[in-house]
């Protein structure tokens, strides 16, 4: 351990998810273990800049890992996006004797910890959490698996009533610039369409396939729409215009962030939150832990705030195979 560093804090920022929770547990449990003092600081950046920090114990993260959300609360600062607000957050990290600290949040809540750590020479250490799992590096982020279950359950509930009434339904999931959620639900539902914001699509064809289906006798259909691609609302108007089949819509909204999360997102956050404490202890920084190949590696935030994750095209492909 470096025996400059005796005391970490730990936030959660950003978008909530589930999965946070069980982060913040290993965290302070790992940290409590390798011999640091672990401080939370609720609200996220505004509460780092408020000064709204307190000491963690073991006790503190009892039975919070089958929570979704996380306790220490979350926020979007705007504040934290000046200098003069991370001057502050600097303050409040120095006056509570902070040597380090570990963000759980996604590409936003990194540049602003890769500012902090340029501006101010704070060590700082990501974790991935957010359901877009669109952090470069790391094949998955904590938070997408539960959330991708509870769109695939609301489908599968939803698709009950598409087949016993034989109608055709538009769900809009979450995914403003990335169709990972829709896409991977789409695999597992087994949905007819899939509409994201990297791929074009035609409504005309899409139309076309829906009435191909009629005449073959498929007389429910089901279509998954990311809200960074289309309204589903829209989609459903087109589809109306062009066919005069009238869909009925649903969409997912907030439900996707929440719930008690998965085995999978249980088990990443535990792994994410004892490497980065070990991350800390040896010394690194500007990093975020990130999962390749099922291992534990350490991505400079620069890679992983880097652009867009690519969508594979083979998933969206299969879709289309398989809506026959």
């Amino acid at each position: 351990m470096d025996k400059k560093i005796k005391r970490i804090g730990v936030l959660t920022s950003g978008g909530d998810c589930s999965g946070m929770n069980a982060a913040i547990r290993s965290v302070v449990r790992s940290g409590i273990y390798m011999g640091f003092e672990v401080y939370g600081v609720f609200h996220g950046y505004d509460g780092l800049i408020e000064g709204v920090i307190k000491k963690m114990n073991c006790r503190s993260v009892g039975n919070i890992i089958n929570r979704g959300g996380t306790f220490l609360k979350t926020a979007r600062s705007h504040r934290f996006l000046t200098p003069e607000g991370r001057k502050k957050a600097v303050i409040s990290l120095k006056d509570k004797k902070i040597d380090a600290l570990i963000v759980i949040g996604g590409n936003g809540s990194f540049r602003g910890a890769q500012e902090l750590y340029r501006e101010h020479k704070i060590p700082v250490i990501g974790i991935p959490a957010t359901i877009d799992n669109d952090c470069h590096g790391t094949d998955f982020s904590i938070g997408t698996d539960t959330a991708v279950n509870v769109a695939m359950e609301a489908i599968d509930k939803i698709r009950d009533t598409a087949f016993s009434l034989e109608r055709l339904f538009v769900i809009e999931v979450m995914g403003r610039h990335l169709g990972y959620i829709a896409l991977q639900v789409g695999v597992a539902a087994g949905v007819e369409e899939v509409l994201v914001p990297e791929f074009e699509f035609d409504m005309k064809s899409l139309v076309k396939d829906i009435k191909k289906g009629h005449r073959k006798g498929k007389f429910s259909w089901m279509i998954v729409v990311a809200e960074g691609a289309a309204s589903a609302n829209d989609i459903a108007r087109q589809i109306f215009d062009l066919s005069g089949f009238r869909p009925r819509v649903t969409v997912l909204g907030y439900l996707q962030r929440g719930g008690s999360p998965t085995a999978m997102d249980r088990i990443l956050a535990t792994r994410f939150g004892k490497a980065a404490v070990d991350a800390i202890a040896r010394g690194d920084c500007d990093k975020m832990v990130a999962m390749s190949a099922n291992t534990i590696q350490l991505i400079d935030f620069k890679t992983a705030c880097s652009g867009k994750k690519d969508l594979n095209r083979d998933d969206y492909n299969l879709i289309k195979i398989l809506a026959i």
